[in-house]
């Protein structure tokens, strides 16, 4: 609040204007290198479903890593976000007005894309990798390894999954049935897995994903508290 004095002083005036002007700059700065960040190289999202249970919960917050500019090496067992939209055709304008909007809604709100259409999934394996399943647990044999190991133990990274108790006569040629044949992914293709293996989409009911399609890795929980930390 500006002192009493400084109504009846030019000098009191010009000075609160200087601090004005600068608070303005320092606003302006900072909200154009957060949304620079968040829409090029980095983003954050909250969760919508519990399809990654028992790690990562509906509500859970993340930041992700942005392949935009940039297309970082995937690693089995890691945790990505992929698109199953219509390709996001946004000029730049639209992407710093979209972070800037998430930014004063705490992720909880955008511009120009369907919410409904990202999902979180695990990479179970990579191009060139053979994959199999059976009782919900896929199976890897690593491009150019000699043997099968199961998706834990091919993986970079610790995590449990949901294994659904299926029909007695569920056919294994339905969708989430829990068995697949083996099969060799191509060039550029990624098999992504729920860790709720239960009725949940993945590369199950998708096939193969191309790496097109996926659109960050996830770098780091914020959100809540208790759960900090990757998934």
């Amino acid at each position: 609040m500006k002192k009493k004095h400084s109504l009846y002083s030019y000098k009191e005036e010009k000075k609160y204007r200087r601090q004005l002007r600068f608070a303005l700059v320092c606003i302006v700065v900072f909200f154009t290198i957060y949304v620079s960040f968040t829409s090029f190289l980095f983003s954050m999202r909250v969760i919508l479903s519990d399809s990654m249970r028992p790690g990562v919960h509906a509500k859970d917050r993340f930041i992700f890593s942005s392949y935009e500019l940039y297309s970082p090496e995937l690693q089995r067992g890691g945790v990505v976000l992929i698109d199953r939209g219509d390709e996001d055709r946004r000029d730049i304008f639209m992407k710093f007005l979209d972070g800037f909007i998430r930014f004063w809604t705490f992720q909880n709100s955008g511009i120009s894309e369907r919410e409904d259409f990202f999902y979180l999934k695990r990479v179970i394996a990579l191009p060139g990798d053979e994959v199999s399943m059976t009782n919900f647990v896929a199976r890897v044999k690593k491009k150019g390894g000699p043997y099968w190991i199961t998706e834990f133990e091919s993986s970079e990274r610790r995590y449990e999954v949901i294994i659904p108790q299926s029909p007695a006569l569920w056919d294994r040629s339905l969708p989430f049935s829990g068995a697949i044949d083996p099969f060799v992914l191509k060039e550029d293709e990624y098999f992504l897995l729920s860790d709720d293996r239960s009725n949940t989409n993945d590369s199950r009911t998708w096939g193969p994903v191309p790496l097109k399609r996926i659109k960050g890795a996830a770098l780091f929980r914020y959100w809540p508290i208790t759960r900090i930390g990757k998934p």
